[in-house]
């Protein structure tokens, strides 16, 4: 009967010392899933974090460039800034004539009426252009051209 005993004891002590360690065993797990939980927050604060700076950069950046055009009188034209501002000047001016030359609506005594100030400001222009680099050139031509365009249909 000590045997039985001494073995129901000894089998007990087992069953009471494995316990502590599963229960140590999951303690540990517990705190390893909290710590890569954490962990996961952390970067996935850093990743939104990153990308609400590239959101930030590209909204700033579309500001800028839409900073850079001065509107203009003809809608759908708008007129980039240029180094010179007289050049900038005189492409709004234009686009002005060009409004006015529009609303004439063909009326020969209102376009002829026109006539002298649209020839001016294109004498002007590419005086002021003739100084303008080959980039900004290009720019004045463009812009010059999408005026221009605006004012074909009412010939």
């Amino acid at each position: 009967m000590k045997k039985i005993v001494l073995s129901v004891l000894v089998a007990g002590s087992l069953l009471a010392t494995s316990c502590k360690e599963v229960k140590k065993g999951a303690t540990d797990l517990k705190d390893a899933t909290v710590e890569t939980a954490g962990s996961a927050v952390d970067a996935t604060t850093d990743a939104a974090g990153a990308v609400a700076d590239g959101a930030k950069d590209a909204a700033n950046a579309v500001v800028d460039k839409a900073s850079e055009m001065v509107s203009s009188a003809l809608e759908g034209v708008s007129i980039p800034s240029f180094a010179n501002e007289a050049v900038t000047k005189n492409l709004t001016e234009y686009a002005a004539y060009a409004k006015d030359y529009i609303a004439a609506n063909g009326n020969l005594a209102k376009i002829s009426a026109l006539a002298p100030k649209g020839a001016a400001l294109l004498a002007k222009g590419k005086e002021l252009a003739s100084k303008l680099d080959v980039k900004e050139m290009a720019k004045y031509k463009s812009v010059l051209s999408a005026i221009q365009s605006k004012m074909a249909p009412s010939k």
